[in-house]
């Protein structure tokens, strides 16, 4: 087997180390010049011979913002400014980044226009949308993916930042080759991967550690000893008042409308307390400040620790495990019961205001998770409606309107959205599957089935069936409806019979079934059933992986042309914030010009009685997956 390694170095920094052996597994090493090996995974497509010119982050050799670049003297605050505004007169310095913005001209059109960051698991986008949700211009760059140990999953929380602020320089620089002015944008928004959690120091702004992703499985230890403390001790309610046992579960999900799960961002933090003398010495000195993404990028855009503006939009605060969903606060008896300081905690803010600004012309306007962005750019504003995002997971949201809908099925009720700081906040109801593109994924870069991500679709499609194979994508457990942290991966039904076309058609099968778990409880929970369901999303891009979500689900699928909700969603959030275009995210009327090109539906055409019968099986095959590993009280 050949190795070989691959170095740059700006200045003192390494920005990149390459380690690729032909036919063997590739990573990418990166990290300061000390001699450490934090191994992050990305794309095979990212991580060969040669890197394509398409992902400008990884394919050029200008200093990325740290301690050691140059770049980094300058303050997030002054960079993102420079993106937005800046006179003709502006040079460069040895210390800027070799791309530079193109001057304004006197020909540039000045147009209205609403910028949305969105931070997902794998990649940041930045899109700026016009009034009917086209898009004028648009930059997108994956980041690096940590898995240090089995079932951990981190991310580095500069390293978000750094390709997010590159993200806007190159849509930017995009929007002024089309033609248009800068100054065009008026307002941004900020979407973000839920429930990750980031700790970082007051006094420097600096993180404590590697952020914490949703998907990670490593606190499975930390909930079973929180639930044996709900159970013998219980949670003090009111002053005095203590529920424990049955009524310290009910009490929780009352409050919090979630269970005691490694999903959440308090369990996260907890571990963190636990395990990383870093953060715990600063929960000790005060100096530590929590969040979810959004939280972070916020801080960072508009000054960082220069003006330690720290808040938390309601519905990823509904997301932490800590939020009290009726009022809107976070509830000192579960910071109590989990142990955290009331100062770590950020301030919470609606859906849609302005928090800040990012250039003294450019307020952010719209905070919101990526799930609920995605009912809101689907236009899912009233009670009734629903959407599914497949993305590196699936999230299935039913609005409930203005009521919490309490669900007796293994469902979340959540905030949808709050549509001002002084309006009413808006629920859901909430499936949430941890594996969906991420397990085709796996079939590009772990086990190389495919190419690129499209090819499941082309590869699935050379059998009609899979062949009797089920694969239960517990990667990291189940989540909706089932709710089993110690649920194993499976794949069952293998014989000589199964190629990797059975496979590839299992994991779409496996999407499909999971959704149809979560529909199936959300009849019993609402008592109504579902005609059609909107979706968005990198998966939905597969007209076979639709085709087979409605054969399974036996619902008709419905498809916009323009999937980006999830980006549109926060747009709508920023713009309404400014009365941008007249919107009201209250008045879903002023959204009528909103993204109305044409859809595309999926209807059923599978048997129902083959349909019965792989429901079936898929049950089955769940039951022998859950409880494959078991936690022990730490």
């Amino acid at each position: 087997m050949s190795l070989s390694l691959s170095l740059r170095i700006v200045g003192s920094r390494m920005v990149l180390r390459r380690l690729f052996s032909s036919g063997g597994p590739r990573a990418l090493v990166s990290g300061a010049s000390q001699p450490q090996m934090s191994f992050s995974v990305l794309p095979r497509y990212l991580t060969g011979e040669r890197l394509l010119s398409k992902y400008p982050f990884l394919n050029t050799c200008h200093a990325i913002p740290s301690q050691e670049s140059g770049f980094s003297t300058m303050s997030t605050f002054r960079r993102i400014s420079r993106f937005f505004n800046f006179s003709s007169s502006t040079t460069s310095t040895p210390s800027s980044p070799k791309h530079s913005i193109t001057n304004t001209s006197e020909e540039q059109k000045h147009g209205e226009f609403v910028g949305s960051l969105d931070c997902g698991t794998t990649s940041v986008r930045f899109i700026i949308f016009d009034k009917y949700a086209n898009i004028v211009a648009q930059n997108q760059l994956e980041f690096p993916q940590y898995y240090p140990n089995p079932g951990w999953h981190e991310h580095d929380a500069e390293e978000i930042q750094q390709h997010a602020e590159l993200c806007i320089q190159n849509a930017m620089r995009e929007l002024e080759k089309a033609g248009w002015a800068k100054e065009s944008v008026k307002v941004i928004g900020i979407t973000n991967q839920r429930e990750t959690t980031v700790a970082w120091s007051r006094k420097t702004g600096k993180p404590l550690c590697k952020a914490i992703v949703w998907t990670d499985s490593r606190t499975k230890n930390t909930v079973i000893h929180y639930e044996k403390k709900l159970e013998e001790i219980g949670v003090e309610v009111k002053p005095g008042v203590w529920k424990k046992g049955k009524d310290g579960v009910e009490a929780l999900r009352e409050i919090t409308g979630l269970p005691l799960s490694t999903y959440f961002s308090a369990i996260k933090l907890r571990w963190m307390l636990d395990h990383i003398p870093d953060v715990a010495a600063a929960h000790e000195s005060d100096d530590l400040l929590f969040g979810t993404v959004e939280s972070w990028v916020l801080y960072n855009l508009v000054g960082g620790a220069s003006t330690n503006l720290h808040v938390c939009e309601v519905t990823n605060a509904s997301r932490t495990l800590l939020l009290n969903t009726t009022t809107l606060q976070f509830e000192p008896c579960l910071l109590s019961f989990f142990g955290f300081r009331s100062s770590i905690l950020p301030k919470i803010v609606s859906s849609s205001e302005v928090y800040g600004k990012v250039s003294p012309g450019v307020p952010v306007g719209g905070l919101v998770g990526d799930q609920q962005a995605a009912l809101v750019g689907n236009k899912c504003l009233k009670k009734g409606e629903a959407k599914c995002t497949y993305g590196t997971g699936a999230f299935l949201l039913f609005c409930t309107g203005g009521e919490i809908v309490k669900s007796e099925h293994g469902l979340l009720s959540t905030i949808a959205y709050q549509a001002g700081p002084h309006a009413k906040p808006v629920y859901a109801l909430e499936g949430s599957i941890s594996v969906a593109g991420s397990a085709v994924k796996w079939l590009r870069d772990t086990m190389g089935f495919i190419e690129d991500a499209a090819g499941v679709n082309t590869l699935a499609a050379k059998e009609t069936d899979t062949g009797g194979v089920y694969f239960v994508t517990a990667f990291s457990g189940l989540l909706a409806p089932y709710w089993d942290p110690g649920a194993g991966g499976l794949i069952i039904g293998v014989s000589q019979y199964t190629n990797p076309s059975h496979i590839a058609r299992a994991t779409l099968e496996a999407n499909a079934f999971q959704t149809r778990a979560i529909i199936e409880s959300m009849k019993l929970d609402s008592g109504n059933g579902l005609q059609h369901l909107k979706v968005d999303g990198g998966m939905t891009n597969g007209d076979l992986a639709m085709t087979v979500l409605a054969d399974i689900g036996g619902f008709t699928v419905v498809r916009p042309e323009m999937r980006e909700s999830t980006a549109l969603g926060s747009a709508l959030l920023a713009g309404a914030a400014i009365k941008l275009f007249g919107w009201d995210i209250e008045k879903p009327e002023t959204l009528k010009e909103v993204n109305t090109k044409g859809t595309t539906e999926f209807k059923p055409s599978m048997e129902d009685t083959i349909r019965a019968r792989k429901w079936e099986g898929w049950q089955r095959a769940v039951e022998r997956s859950k409880g494959w590993e078991e936690g022990v009280d730490e």
